[in-house]
């Protein structure tokens, strides 16, 4: 899993890891695009399952999944329509759209929260004045890393890689998030016997 223009950012320590789009999306798509907008809507929510967290003051890591649940209901009080857009294989559909369930929308980035009793000594810690690492030591986990850069003691941005394999599928996930101004989620899906299946959604945050 390597990285792009995204993580030579990363390499700067504090650099704006994001770049918008200048190009526009087309408005209109394919029915086939217009429904798998909707579709990959609901793909992003795996199934709940019940899990030992660690809490309070006991949590070695970063709160990934408090600082995301903050997010989404800072979001849904907001309450303002977003520039969405898919991806899939190349196909790309763009809606202006509202978001009725933020913590559902940010999902993938909650169930990214390393803070589980079992993982406590799991991942490798690296720091800098604004930079925040977690590498993940087992390559079982499906979280291989987190990388949080923060200014003045605000998240400025998030970026984390998820790995998962097995003898049927290998599924690579990017997920990255800018405060009030972007978030996206990369996904590879490699499925024996039906080869390879690409998808990004973008959520631009700003209002134009």
């Amino acid at each position: 899993m390597r990285r792009g223009a995204v993580d030579r950012a990363v390499a700067g320590r504090g650099n704006n890891p994001y770049v918008t789009p200048t190009s526009s999306f087309p408005r209109e798509g394919t029915a086939q695009v217009r429904a798998l907008f909707f579709l990959l809507l609901i793909a992003l929510v795996p199934a709940c399952k019940p899990d030992i967290k660690e809490t309070g003051a006991s949590a070695k890591y970063f709160d990934l999944q408090g600082y995301f649940k903050t997010e989404a209901a800072r979001r849904a009080k907001l309450s303002v329509p977003i520039l969405k857009t898919v991806t899939h294989n190349g196909a790309t559909e763009s809606k202006r759209v509202k978001i009725n369930n933020w913590p559902r929308e940010l999902n993938l980035f909650i169930e990214s929260d390393i803070n589980k009793a079992a993982w406590r000594d799991s991942y490798q810690i690296q720091q800098t004045d604004h930079t925040l690492i977690y590498m993940a030591k087992d390559t079982t986990l499906k979280t291989r890393e987190i990388i949080i850069n923060k200014k003045d003691g605000k998240v400025q941005w998030i970026t984390i890689y998820n790995y998962t394999h097995n003898i049927l599928y290998t599924n690579h996930e990017k997920l990255s998030y800018m405060p009030d101004s972007i978030y996206q989620i990369e996904k590879t899906q490699h499925v024996k016997l039906l080869g390879i299946n690409r998808y990004t959604i973008t959520g631009y945050l700003k209002q134009p």
